[in-house]
């Protein structure tokens, strides 16, 4: 049984109720309000070992009260639940000093997981001090409000002001060097250099020299000094886009870095000390560049310190429609005409499989607000747009071993991110299993224009079990253009 006093505070009466009752049968006991004002007069009167508060209530911001909280009572730990789930609740829950934030609707199991813990005077996986209070910034740097989007959200706040290497996984186009940038922006870096270089982008006789410079003389055509990425990063964050291209005579400079904070530039002898946060990312299964020999394991695992894995768009489609119509206002800004968006619109997006991820749809639709002579975007235009489009089977498609093995590795790697050494909870082999049947049943629907009949053909199960796949997942129907 757990013990204490538990100081609930949230406007809506049904779920004071039901956590109240869910916290009392734990062992706990439980003081419920709906207001600010009397969770800070029980704050004040010291009463209550742990807080769990709702952000948004009817006389104020709990988050604006977190700073008072702390410097009243700095050992009384506060666990703070919203439902404007974004990116930035979860940074000023962060900044604020708060134990743990926690996303409406919330999972019960989760929330006492965490009393427990609270109340037991365990940190959080990852936390780190509060940073100095700084103006609200109402910018989304990341936009989505998915289950998915929430725990790289979790996991953001928990970084911001550490110094830990980050190892960003995820497809192409799902948005890692915004993560990145956020990353630096929102932490206490954020007034130094953000330096972000590309792997793939720089011939391979070159990356050791952008990297960490070089002297004259040093190779032909080096004239004069270089600077390198290193030393323009210095103080801040230096981005390692698509990491799994560094050649492996760099890959092993890198480590001398990592492992001694200090490098040599190209034909120099001096060594020179190296203040930088690194970040590294890449849509490539390093671990199988590890096994071919293509990849330093023990760089692997000094850049891999805390993995964060990007979903696919198809993994957070419930974000499709927040998406557009942000991009249509970045449009805009751009000197676009301003443009509308329909809901039967918004509908066409959210079926489709978007193999280029959040880039692609972005594309598509500036290339809608570009185009389109009416101020308001249908789904007839959208369809259109979309038929024009190359065909996803001429794209690249990574190894079935690889997208499974990024699926286990995100399940087990955002658990242990999140709850640190303690074991994973049972369900793994559902979870992975769900991971690989609903995407493969969807775009097989897809491809076959709705056709159930066709799609257990191609798929060699009974149209029953299709149906009944179909029922369990939630997949929708979808009757687009034919692929087989």
């Amino acid at each position: 049984m757990t013990t204490g006093t538990i100081l609930l505070a949230d406007d809506d009466r049904s779920i004071r109720m039901v956590l109240s009752q869910a916290l009392t049968r734990i062992g706990c006991r439980v003081r419920a309000t709906g207001s600010t004002s009397t969770l800070w007069r029980w704050v004040e009167g010291g009463e209550g070992d742990l807080i769990v508060t709702d952000v948004i209530m009817p006389d104020g911001d709990a988050l604006d009260l977190l700073p008072a909280i702390r410097r009243k009572r700095p050992d009384l730990p506060v666990i703070v639940m919203s439902a404007q789930n974004t990116v930035m609740t979860a940074i000023r829950a962060a900044e604020a000093g708060a134990y743990e934030y926690l996303p409406k609707p919330f999972d019960l199991k989760e929330v006492l997981s965490n009393v427990k813990k609270a109340l037991d005077g365990r940190a959080p996986e990852g936390r780190a001090e509060p940073a100095a209070p700084r103006t609200r910034d109402e910018s989304l740097p990341i936009i989505g409000r998915s289950p998915a989007m929430q725990d790289v959200y979790r996991i953001m706040a928990r970084l911001m002001n550490t110094d830990l290497s980050v190892m960003i996984t995820g497809e192409s186009g799902t948005g890692k060097e915004l993560v990145a940038r956020a990353l630096h922006d929102f932490g206490r870096r954020k007034t130094r250099p953000f330096v972000a270089v590309n792997m793939a982008a720089i011939p391979r006789e070159l990356i050791e020299s952008e990297l960490f410079g070089h002297e004259r003389g040093s190779f032909t055509g080096a004239t004069g000094r270089g600077v390198g990425k290193f030393e323009q990063a210095q103080g801040g964050t230096l981005f390692l886009d698509e990491i799994g291209d560094m050649p492996h005579d760099a890959q092993t400079r890198l480590l001398r870095v990592l492992q001694e904070g200090e490098y040599t530039t190209v034909g120099g002898r001096k060594p020179i000390r190296s203040d930088v946060r690194i970040v590294a990312a890449t849509h490539q299964d390093l671990r199988g560049l590890i096994h071919e020999g293509r990849f330093r394991e023990d760089l692997f695992y000094r850049l891999n310190v805390v993995p964060l894995r990007l979903p696919p768009l198809r993994q957070r489609v419930e974000d499709i429609p927040d998406l557009a119509r942000a991009f249509l206002r970045r449009a805009e800004e751009e000197g676009l005409p301003r443009k509308g968006i329909s809901q039967k619109a918004l509908d066409v997006l959210s079926r489709q499989g978007w193999p280029g991820n959040v880039r692609e749809l972005e594309n598509l639709i500036k290339r809608l607000a570009a185009l389109s002579a009416d101020d308001l975007i249908d789904a007839e235009m959208v369809e259109d747009e979309l038929a024009a489009r190359p065909s996803s089977a001429e794209e690249p498609q990574p190894m079935m071993g690889e997208s499974l093995g990024a699926a286990v590795e995100y399940h087990l790697g955002r658990y242990f991110a999140l709850h640190g050494d303690a074991p994973p909870p049972p369900g793994l082999y559902d979870r992975v299993l769900k991971e690989v049947e609903l995407p493969l049943i969807a775009l097989t629907l897809m491809a076959t224009r709705g056709n159930q009949l066709r799609a257990a053909d191609v798929l060699g199960i009974n149209r029953n079990t299709l149906r009944k796949k179909i029922r369990e997942l939630d997949i929708p129907i979808t009757r687009g253009k034919k692929l087989m």
